[in-house]
């Protein structure tokens, strides 16, 4: 492994423990989008949210940005949306002297990280620029060309495109995930997180940002570098099955989405794609309709293991947890909800109707147990939830 890449897998482990994690933390029931950002930054790609307001689409991207020494560009897009709200106004200054140059401080152009809410307002003024700044990376203007630098653009919308125009722009964001109210049975910690969120002071927001928006682009520049040889067979296997089935994937996407698998095997810390990366093959949706489609023929794909996989598969820290279950629970929000649980179990004291949610709350959680991936945490949480139940019955 040459040194520039040993650099970058540092740099992806970093992103991983100082800014996924910490804002897993921040924000319950959000770890798949999370780590959908995650894969994102790291690939340079972009990221579309669809879901219903007041689901923290737009409060993740601001978390994940307050935490990185960068340049953020966040509007609301509406259909009366002109370019200078984006791109910035006409410099009067050079106007003056003859020069049609655009004046883009503190605009789109000049940002790190861009977020770009209810995308799919956007009108036909500003569709042209959009369109070649979120896929070419380039602001054109006239006579006037300049080169983008963003590490990550996130657009989001409560819904998907109509229309061919909108279409074009719903296109270049090559993942695309839902953003939706968390399980009832999280509903709890997220209202204890969300209440700690609260009361963290503002004038802290700029503390402990420790990654360098230098380093996120030589990462970023480093994904050539990791090695896919030993899966493109069955990468293009998985691509042609995926056309058969009626999933469009033009030979430009096939292409870039080698990125992502590149930075999912980056982010557990590999120099080569394994089998298991191609999970981010689940997010390629363009409709809702294709969610489970996706979903059947990535997960079948991921249970073939070529020899050479065998070896890094076999260690659980060299598999991307995302490629292991979609909507597997986590074990320490569950354990959390138990503890609430017992909480409430000591101060309920002969409440009938308390003591009857509680059974039900426990019932509920001991189905999701079962979906828990580790034996290990499965059997403890099973355990524990019996020894609840018994509390109950016996109070």
């Amino acid at each position: 492994m040459n040194d520039s890449l040993e650099l970058a897998l540092k740099t992806a482990g970093r992103v991983q423990t100082e800014l996924l994690d910490v804002v897993k933390r921040e924000y319950v029931g959000k770890d798949e989008v999370i780590d959908l950002l995650g894969i994102c930054l790291v690939a340079g790609e972009n990221l579309f949210l669809l879901g219903p307001p007041g689901t923290a689409k737009s409060a993740l991207v601001r978390s994940l940005a307050s935490k990185l020494d960068c340049r953020v560009f966040d509007y609301l897009l509406t259909r009366f949306t002109e370019p200078s709200e984006l791109f910035g106004p006409f410099d009067i200054r050079r106007l003056k002297e003859g020069d049609l140059l655009t004046n883009t401080e503190g605009m789109l152009p000049e940002a790190d990280i861009v977020f770009l809410d209810e995308l799919l307002n956007a009108n036909s003024a500003i569709l042209n620029s959009l369109l070649m700044a979120l896929n070419e990376r380039i602001f054109r203007r006239g006579r006037e060309t300049r080169k983008l630098g963003f590490v990550l653009t996130v657009g989001a919308s409560n819904r998907l495109p109509e229309d061919d125009a909108l279409a074009a722009l719903f296109d270049r964001f090559l993942l695309r995930v839902r953003s939706d109210n968390v399980p009832s049975e999280m509903l709890t910690s997220v209202l204890e997180a969300g209440w700690q969120l609260q009361k963290t002071d503002s004038t802290q927001a700029g503390v402990g940002k420790r990654i360098s928006i230098e380093e996120l682009r030589f990462m970023q520049n480093s994904i050539p570098l990791i090695d896919l040889s030993e899966v493109r067979t069955v990468y293009v296997g998985l691509v042609n099955r995926l056309r058969h089935a009626g999933i469009e994937i033009s030979d430009r996407r096939a292409v870039r989405l080698q990125r992502l698998a590149a930075a999912s095997a980056m982010m557990c810390g590999r120099s080569s794609v394994i089998v298991s990366d191609f999970w981010v093959m689940r997010y390629i949706w363009d409709t809702m309709e294709q969610v489970e489609v996706l979903a059947k023929i990535v997960n079948d794909t991921l249970k073939v293991k070529s020899p050479e996989s065998n070896t890094a598969e076999s260690t659980a820290a060299s598999v991307h947890p995302r490629s292991v279950s979609v909507d597997a629970p986590n074990p320490e929000h569950l354990n959390r909800d138990l503890d609430q649980i017992e909480t409430l179990l000591q101060t309920s004291g002969d409440d009938a109707n308390q003591k009857s949610w509680l059974r039900d709350r426990l019932s509920l959680l001991l189905s999701r147990v079962e979906w828990v991936q580790r034996t290990e945490a499965r059997s403890f949480l099973k355990s524990r939830i019996e020894t609840l139940m018994e509390k109950v019955s016996a109070s």
